[in-house]
């Protein structure tokens, strides 16, 4: 049990967060979000600021997210702000890498760019059991945790048997698994219908929703003739197909939103807030994003409103 009743306990680990974390993929990506252009440093500065007056307190980036330099940004943020602030990040097991035995030098990586000397949820960020066979991997993250490099380990994208292997190698260590991190949403209900949601419960592990927006689809600023530009074009859940089947899903989410007076992120945040064991991680690139995610702590959705969310978003809950 979480020691302060506004927080939880990611897993049985010791980590202990608001539950509302900030997805930091889009700080510093050129790529895919278009850091630089549409928005840049000062946006992300105004997002990280407006995070912590709204009390938020975990903030999950990847060494993948620019390739370094997400985690850079976040740990200038981090380390100028002089908070005591929750950092998760993410270990990339790409083909050729290396396998298990570079993975101490990936940690220190992290750490270096991430200005810190330990990081609070260090997590595998997907499974490849041919770079990285999860036995040996767990073994190595949990020498990280004993030397005091990971307070607790977690991973991303592990379906349910990936997961429960992992739990049973680092329990070995007497070292829980706190966390796995998977796209989930009103539109993306995968987790409830795969075992991934199950597993979770049943191994006391925390299930961290990334995408709870949809990559912004469940803002209702985009429609099949208003689409976003560069690469979300290209992904399934941009097909102007997807998009037209979820407009009564959108619409109900600014239809709950009204009723609350906030915006429909929050509701479609709120959502996820209201499932057991389940902390949403939102991502913001400017103040004014962050603050409408934020809203979501203070919205007490109603047995009928779940009842109704649930209801429309019903045809999302199929398994990949």
């Amino acid at each position: 049990m979480a020691t302060n009743p506004h927080k939880r306990q990611l897993g049985q680990s010791p980590v202990e967060v608001v539950p509302l974390g900030v997805g930091c993929w889009a700080w510093g990506d050129q790529e895919y979000w278009h850091y630089g252009q549409d928005y840049g440093p000062r946006e992300v500065v105004d997002a990280f600021e407006t995070c912590l007056e709204a009390g938020l307190d975990f903030f999950d980036t990847a060494e993948a997210y620019a390739w370094g330099k997400g985690e850079q940004i976040l740990g200038s943020l981090v380390q100028k702000s002089g908070r005591q602030l929750v950092v998760a990040t993410k270990y990339a097991p790409l083909a050729g890498r290396g396998g298990p035995g570079v993975i101490a030098k990936g940690i220190s990586g992290s750490l270096k760019r991430l200005r810190a000397g330990a990081v609070d949820l260090y997590q595998m960020h997907w499974a490849d059991r041919d770079e990285a066979p999860i036995g040996p991997v767990m073994d190595v993250l949990a020498e990280a945790v004993k030397s005091g490099q990971v307070r607790a380990v977690g991973v991303s994208n592990y379906r349910a048997n990936e997961m429960a292997e992992a739990h049973a190698a680092l329990a070995r260590h007497g070292i829980p698994l706190a966390t796995n991190q998977v796209r989930y949403s009103l539109l993306h209900r995968s987790p409830e219908v795969d075992g991934v949601v199950e597993a979770c419960r049943d191994l006391g592990i925390t299930l961290l929703a990334y995408s709870p927006l949809e990559q912004g689809l469940l803002t209702g600023k985009y429609s099949a003739s208003s689409m976003p530009t560069g690469k979300r074009t290209e992904t399934p859940w941009f097909d102007p197909a997807n998009v037209e089947a979820a407009a009564p899903v959108i619409a109900k989410v600014h239809e709950i939103g009204a009723t609350h007076g906030v915006d429909a992120s929050a509701v479609a945040i709120a959502w996820l807030l209201a499932q057991p064991n389940v902390i949403p991680l939102a991502g913001a690139k400017t103040g004014e994003q962050a603050a409408r995610n934020a809203q979501a702590l203070g919205v007490a959705l109603t047995p009928a409103e779940i009842e109704d969310l649930d209801r429309v978003s019903a045809p999302w809950r199929t398994a990949e």
